[in-house]
């Protein structure tokens, strides 16, 4: 599933396409990727209107449009925002968007989902809860507005207005483990399986450790580790292990060759040599090293 910086990686590709972009055409090829658009006529609510941005909050998209309202993307598990040439489908092409952009002429952008898990959708704007700009838009100012069905997500570990207090003791109030936290897309948006795993080898907590169990120290060393997986990731264009993620012009990202513990199970552990183990974790799977992550005494 996508995360945090395959969904920036997409955003930071798409901004300097679409805004600014006239939508001139909505092509939807298979409805299912509206289930979300809770709103009339899909194609004609949006044909006509002028793309103001590329925004992110987590693993949302979304693109603020001039009448006021957003266009919403989330890639589910497969999600591919691609850019084409006007005219031009890609395989498991749900939703194809024509743009008229003032600088770059005519363009396609291609909504791709091979298994549909994903959607867009047409989203009133409300005031971020905290009334400070709503998420990450590049060379663009975000304001403070979000769609609504965004609002209960929580800030990601690299937007420059979390609260890092209020994270803290979100997750040391809580007897679940530190992976499951860091999964609560409420507490901290943008990390999916991957990252936590990451993050938590980085920082040598177990997965299944309790908030409670942990101290401020530990916590704030587990968001320090959390940041630098994501900058790492970023920096290599994301995680892909097959074509499900690719970027806006097809491209996969390389952070798979960077993994330290997720999908690593067998391997030798790079900083103690003991076999990274592999545990049933929620209809998913926990990567750690057994050594280096023991399960302390709560």
């Amino acid at each position: 599933m996508p995360e945090l910086p395959e969904v920036e990686v997409v955003r930071a590709g798409l901004e300097p396409a679409v805004t600014g972009a006239r939508v001139t055409g909505v092509e939807v090829l298979d409805r299912r990727s509206l289930r979300r658009h809770l709103g009339t006529a899909f194609e004609d609510d949006l044909t006509g209107l002028i793309i103001r941005s590329a925004v992110r909050r987590g693993k949302f998209l979304w693109f603020p449009l001039d009448d006021g309202r957003a266009l919403t993307a989330h890639l589910g598990m497969s999600g591919q925002m691609l850019l084409r040439r006007p005219g031009e489908t890609d395989r498991f092409t749900r939703v194809a968007l024509s743009l008229e952009h003032p600088e770059h002429g005519e363009l396609a952008v291609n909504f791709a989902d091979q298994r549909i898990f994903g959607g867009l959708a047409i989203d009133p704007l409300v005031v971020a809860p905290d009334a400070r700009p709503a998420g990450h838009a590049g060379a663009v100012v975000a304001d403070a507005l979000l769609p609504e069905r965004v609002a209960h997500i929580g800030r990601d570990a690299l937007d420059p207005f979390i609260d890092e207090e209020r994270v803290v003791s979100r997750i040391r109030a809580s007897r679940s483990g530190i992976k499951r936290l860091l999964l609560d897309q409420t507490i901290l948006s943008g990390i999916g399986n991957i990252y936590a795993d990451e993050s938590l080898w980085g920082a040598m907590i177990a997965p299944e450790q309790p908030g409670v169990s942990l101290s401020v120290t530990d916590v704030r060393r587990i968001l320090e580790e959390v940041r630098a997986v994501l900058r790492k990731a970023l920096a290599e264009g994301g995680t892909s292990f097959d074509a499900q993620y690719v970027n806006v012009n097809g491209q996969a990202g390389y952070f798979a060759h960077s993994l330290n513990a997720y999908g690593r199970q067998g391997d030798a552990c790079r900083r103690c040599g003991t076999s990274i183990v592999r545990v049933a974790f929620a209809n998913r799977s926990s990567h750690y090293c057994p050594v280096c992550q023991v399960l302390r005494e709560a």
